[in-house]
């Protein structure tokens, strides 16, 4: 035996087979049925049949009209049609006066001209049958009646004449008729009798005037009658009401008309609207109201009409039975009447039994709850027959309210109806079972994929239909083998999905579901994929954070790599977080959410969720929000004393910080918007006792303290005022100073005002020499804070005393502080001053301290003063080194020296009045020191292998110079080589040279100063035996042009042999930028530029490549041999037409001229300055400013042969087209990084006016024939 990951077992043989558990749903339920879904495919389902319409249970009739008596039924087969007439089968056939629609059960009776005897035969009950080979389905009986056309009968009229003041009731009595007519009063003119609250038309059809007045009077009351069913309104003679005026018009109390009496019953029907009305007679005419003795009347359902005299309430039930009262009042009294309702009701459906089809075998309920008043009876039928006439059957019983049918088999297909009655009415329901046989098939699309993340319930569907109901089974199919699934993780729900709980990835595979019944097998495939889980690893944290501050909430998730939608959402306290333009509260950055300027609002649960497509996990944090504390309430002051008092508060809320500690503040008596601390208590405390100064008027207050900050004051409490007494404490802070030197000033911090405990405030100032202690003190009194004691001796000591006194006595005894008078300056200078040398930088100075009594003061310290003995060149002053000693000290370190350098020094003390006398100066020279870097180094290559060097000494030697140190390595972009090392022993050599240099490297070359004590910081320069970048002097520049290419030769001057240059050209035909060929050395002499166009013109430049720049050093323009292009091509200009035309329009140009020139003779003046003003001077026109790249007949003609030189007869630079065009000489313009501006574009320098003797714009050529010398370059 095998164990399976999920629990199951697999059974192993000889034969490999497939093991497959098979879960199945027992789908057969009681009171099931079987749904049709739309999507099972089926031809030709047969149906039972179903009543889709008839008549109205109530059909009345009139001799006048056609009658139809519907029964439509729908069902496969077509259901037949018979109708039963008061119980009995009723052949419709057998009446010739009947006749049967062909589709349905529906007859026709043909009445017209038959008057109202020919149709009461067919008056009664009829009941209509729809039958096909499944069962029968019958209607309700439907009633019909058979009616004249109502006529109203001839009556005598007689008029109605009355006292103004009295009732009158005007009788209508319209014709009998099973549905009763609708009335309306009207006049000769059809126009409506206006009701109001003195005339009201009653549901009987009569007019009731419950006091008539003289406008009344009129002869044409016509009663009109309105029968809906024989769509007829017949009207009564007019009646006249004549109303004769009186004087004896007498008031009456209210009196019924209608109803008669104080009571009346009255019965209604569930459902249906109940009418009660109240109509009265009296003067003045009543008002009315209606009460419902036995609850609240309902404003939706109970409406009061026809000012208050009708009360209909629609929508009767048995809650609302009970007593109705209407109460009629007027000055004269009030009556009432009450109605007793009874609601009863005709049988209504609790619960209709259900159609459904059934699979064999299956158990079925049919339910039938209907209610009524009084209790309605349950009928059972089948087919239409009752259900006690037909043979008993053991699979079928009626139990309660329902039938049952046991085990069903396809002979059990019926219609049942179920009927109820009681004396208001019968209702009827019918129901068919239908038993069917059909194959199953699966609803549900085959292979379908399900995705989902570990540790989720997935639903693999398979929904399947047939009959019977089929057996569901699912497997896993892997390696060739079904593996068994009886895992507790899998469970076949009631719909035959598969529903795999808490999903691993070992679940991933392809599943098979199968459904079977009796008569076929269907099955589908499904595939699972199952996802790594979306896990939080880094959760959001509980957080604190002071109010206005910022908090950052991270939260990191590890989703599957395969989700394609995979984001992180921000909650707060439930509700997403958004972030908005115009607003910067919340920020959100991938994995973090930041809380800008927080609020106590803010506080809450911040939950970040990662979600994707298919899961999500989440993870919540906290935020507190921590505020200033509320202030404390509810001061109170207990246990009052002389100079003390107890005082309480209550807490109010920290806001989420706790309390710290409590200040206690009081009201400053002369400042009242200045409060004082009083005393300090823990944050726990509420309770405090207060010291207090006498005589002070205190007002209270509290201030809560927590980590955020303070809370806002408390309230203050009521004035509490303590008594007089003496000074409690002298003065802080004194001290004794003399602002000169025979005087001294006491001061003291003076005591506040809240202190001073009585009135009379002041203070005793007692003094005395120090060395006389036997002597008595001086006293004086004052109310300032200060007193200047003077005649004294220079920089004496004094003891002192400062005592606080007021009107109650005296302080505590004073303390004794000493002071002392004014200051002088020192008396002598310092002496045997000494020198020692440390470095070249640094020395040593000591001294002999001066005597404490010549200091006459407070010894601050020393100061020493270096100076130079000479100036350096450039210098105005000699510089000067400042040192201060603080204390008393007999030594300092100077430093800041120049190396070998002449100064001289000297010495002062100094107190707080100033310095004393300078000593005498001590001359010196500092030691010798490194040297600083030589002055220059300049490079040059005399040959290809050679390199000298020239410098010159350091600006500051330091001390001898006894040699130089040079040190040199190849290098380029990547690398350095190595470290080459010459030692030059003699300080007077100011060159040295570097044979066998290799001629294609850059050097760097570092030259150092040396003296006794070191070597200096280097100068350091690059070079090369041939400079990159230097500007070659070529000789002999000849050009050949020919067809499709151009020669190029040239020769080199000695010194600039390997250089590297580049050849430029540019069509001056056409607009494009310059064609750059490859790197040209200087030693090579020839190049051939390839694949020109004939006959055109080209611009040739020579260009020094350097390492940040383009520089041009020569150029020249050829033209190519043969005819251009466009001549060979030819265009409209070489046509004859086109020449024509031209030919045409110059000729009347010429003519045009010819007659304005002729017109000017003979009567055009001009001034003679106008004549020479239109002469300008050739030679003052200004030179044609052209742009790159153009090209015209007036440019200078192209070169043709060889040149001897650069410095031959070349036009000159400065002219067009010139290389200042190009960007200039050596001075050439860069960008920001290095790149040459000038490049292609074009730029122009100012033309200069002159020839070709002219000297050029800033050109690297000289025109003038002048060869220029080699140009050394070094490489900073």
């Amino acid at each position: 035996m095998k164990k399976s990951r999920k629990g199951g077992v697999l059974a192993q043989s000889g034969v490999a087979c497939a093991f497959i558990l098979n879960f199945f749903v027992n789908l057969q339920r009681a009171h099931g049925t079987l749904q049709f879904p739309t999507d099972y495919k089926m031809d030709g389902l047969e149906k039972p049949p179903i009543i889709t319409d008839q008549s109205p249970e109530t059909l009345i009739v009139y001799s006048s009209d056609d009658v139809n008596v519907k029964c439509e039924a729908m069902g496969n087969p077509k259901p037949e049609f018979r109708w039963t007439k008061d119980g009995h089968f009723f052949d419709i056939s057998a009446e010739p006066r009947l006749q049967m629609s062909s589709d349905s059960g529906t007859f026709s009776m043909i009445t017209s001209g038959n008057g109202v005897g020919g149709i009461k035969h067919y008056q009664g009950k009829y009941r209509c049958y729809a039958a096909n080979t499944l069962g029968t389905a019958i209607s309700t009986e439907i009633t019909l009646i058979a009616e004249s056309p109502p006529k109203w009968q001839k009556e005598v009229i007689v008029p109605v004449e009355e006292e103004e003041g009295e009732s009158v009731v005007l009788p209508c009595n319209p014709p009998n008729s099973t549905a009763p007519p609708i009335i309306h009063w009207m006049g000769e003119n059809l126009r409506h009798i206006n009701e109001n609250e003195r005339v009201t038309q009653s549901r009987d059809g009569n007019l009731y005037f419950s006091n008539v007045v003289e406008s009344d009077s009129r002869d044409d009351y016509i009663c009109h009658a309105q029968f809906i069913g024989a769509r007829t309104i017949v009207q009564k003679e007019a009646i006249q009401l004549k109303v004769n005026p009186t004087n004896s018009v007498r008031n009456r109390k209210p009196h019924f008309l209608v109803p008669k009496g104080e009571k009346s019953s009255y019965l209604a029907l569930r459902g249906h609207t109940l009418e009660l009305e109240c109509i009265v007679e009296g003067l003045p005419t009543p008002t009315m109201q209606w009460v419902w003795k036995d609850g609240e009347m309902s404003k939706e359902r109970m409406i009061q009409e026809k000012y208050n005299k009708q009360l209909s309430i629609k929508n009767i039930t048995e809650a609302d039975d009970g007593e109705y009262q209407c109460i009629a009042t007027n000055i004269e009294g009030t009556v009432k009447h009450t109605y007793t309702v009874t609601v009863e009701a005709a049988p209504y459906w609790i619960k209709k039994p259900l159609s459904g089809i059934y699979g064999p075998g299956e158990n079925v309920g049919l339910d039938c709850v209907a209610e009524g008043t009084p209790k309605p009876q349950i009928i059972w039928k089948i087919n239409g027959y009752p259900i006690k006439d037909i043979d008993p059957d053991k699979k079928r019983t009626v139990k309660e309210k329902s039938l049952i049918l046991y085990s069903v088999a396809p002979g059990d297909t019926a219609v049942y109806q179920c009927e109820a009655t009681n004396k208001h009415g019968t209702i009827l329901s019918n129901a068919y079972v239908y038993v069917i046989k059909l194959p199953p098939q699966i609803l549900t699309p085959d292979a379908k994929t399900y995705v989902v993340a570990e540790e989720m319930t997935v639903n693999l569907d398979c929904e399947a239909f047939g009959s019977p109901r089929p057996i569901i089974s699912w497997r896993l199919e892997g390696n060739g083998e079904g593996h068994i699934m009886a895992s507790a993780h899998y469970k076949i729900l009631p719909n035959g999905s598969l529903q795999i709980s808490n999903a691993s990835i070992e679940d991933s595979g392809l599943y098979k579901c199968s459904a079977n019944n009796t008569e076929d097998e269907s099955s589908i495939s499904a595939t699972v994929i199952v996802r790594s889980k979306t896990v939080i690893i880094e959760r959001p944290q509980d957080l604190k954070v002071k109010v206005g501050g910022r908090v950052q909430f991270n939260c990191i998730a590890k989703f599957d790599p395969e989700f394609d939608s995979q984001q992180i959402i921000w909650k707060w306290n439930g509700q997403k977080i958004m972030e908005s333009p115009f607003d910067d509260k919340y920020e959100i950055d991938d994995n973090l959410l930041i809380v800008n300027n927080a609020e106590t609002k803010d506080q809450g649960i911040y939950t970040c969720m990662a979600v994707t497509g298919l899961d999500y996990d989440e993870a919540k944090g906290s935020l507190v929000v921590m505020d200033r504390p509320e202030p404390p309430t509810k001061l109170e002051l207990s246990d009052e004393q002389a100079r003390s008092v107890t005082l309480s508060w209550s807490p109010s809320k920290d806001n989420n910080s706790p309390i710290k500690e409590y200040l206690i503040e009081f009201q400053d008596p002369f400042a009242p918007s200045v409060h004082h601390e009083l005393k300090k208590v823990d944050g726990k405390t509420t309770v405090a006792k207060l010291d207090l100064a006498g005589f002070v008027e205190y007002y209270f207050r509290v201030v809560a303290v927590n980590e955020v900050g303070s809370s806002i004051p408390s309230s203050l409490t009521d004035p509490y005022k303590t008594d007089k007494a003496a000074p409690d404490r002298n003065p802080n802070g004194v001290k004794g100073e003399g602002t000169e030197p025979y005087n001294m000033v006491i001061q003291w911090k003076p005591i506040k005002n809240l202190e001073w405990n009585a009135p009379d405030f002041r203070y005793k100032v007692s003094w005395r020499q120090r060395k006389d202690m036997d002597h008595d003190w001086h006293h004086i009194y004052t109310g300032e804070s200060h007193y200047t004691v003077t005649n004294t001796s220079v920089f004496t000591a004094y003891e002192i005393r400062v005592q606080s006194v007021n009107e109650m006595g005296e302080g505590p005894e004073p303390r004794t502080y000493i002071g002392y008078s004014g200051e002088d300056y020192p008396e002598k200078a310092p002496e045997n001053i000494g020198i020692i040398l440390l470095n070249g930088s640094e020395v040593k100075v000591t001294w002999m301290p001066v005597p404490p009594e010549s200091i006459r003061g407070h010894l601050l310290g020393y100061k020493i003063r270096c100076q130079r003995k000479h100036h350096l060149p450039g210098e105005p002053h000699r510089k000067q080194i400042v040192v201060d000693v603080q204390g008393n000290k007999n030594h300092a370190i100077v430093s800041g020296l120049d190396p070998f350098t002449d100064y001289e020094l000297d010495l002062r003390v100094f107190n707080k009045k100033g310095g004393g006398p300078v000593s005498e100066a001590k001359d010196f020279k500092s030691a010798e020191g490194v040297p600083g870097p030589p002055a220059f180094l300049h490079i040059e290559s005399p040959s290809e292998s050679v390199i000298n060097l020239h410098w010159q000494p350091p600006a500051k030697p330091n001390g001898i110079l006894l040699g130089y140190r040079l040190q040199y390595q190849q290098f380029n972009e990547s690398t350095n080589g190595l470290l080459e090392d010459h030692l030059i022993e003699d300080g007077n050599l100011m060159n040295y040279t570097l044979p066998e240099m290799d001629p294609k490297s850059i050097y760097r070359f570092y030259l150092r100063a040396l003296t006794s004590v070191g070597e200096g910081p280097p100068i350091v320069r690059e070079g090369a035996t041939v400079i990159e970048g230097a500007l070659p002097t070529l000789e002999n520049i000849s050009t050949f042009a020919g067809k499709t290419y151009a020669n190029v030769t040239w020769e080199t001057r000695e010194g600039y042999r390997n250089v590297e240059f580049q050849i430029h050209y540019l069509n001056k035909n056409v607009k494009e930028a310059m064609k750059i060929l490859e790197k040209v050395n200087s030693t090579q002499s020839f190049l051939q530029i390839k694949d020109l166009e004939p006959g055109t013109m080209y611009r040739i430049l020579f260009v020094v490549k350097n390492r940040t720049i383009d520089v041009p050093f020569w150029e020249t323009e050829i033209q190519t041999n043969g005819p251009a292009l466009s001549e060979i091509h030819g265009g409209f200009a070489t046509q004859g037409w086109f020449i024509g035309l031209i030919s045409a329009i110059v000729l009347l140009l010429l003519i045009l001229l010819l007659i304005c020139f002729i017109k000017r003779n003979k009567g055009g003046k001009y001034s003679v300055k106008d004549k020479e003003d239109a002469h300008v001077d050739s030679e003052a026109r200004p030179m044609k400013d052209e742009t790159f790249g153009e090209y015209s007949d007036n440019e200078e003609k192209q070169y043709t042969g060889s040149q001897p030189s650069l410095n031959g007869d070349i036009k000159a630079l400065g002219s067009d087209d010139s290389l200042a065009d190009y960007g200039g000489s050596v001075d050439v313009q860069f960008n920001e990084d290095g790149s040459f501006i000038g490049q292609y574009s074009g730029k122009k320098e100012p033309n200069i006016i002159g020839g070709h003797d002219s000297s050029g714009a800033t050109s690297p050529v000289n025109p003038n024939g002048i060869i220029p010398p080699p140009v050394m370059v070094a490489l900073e």
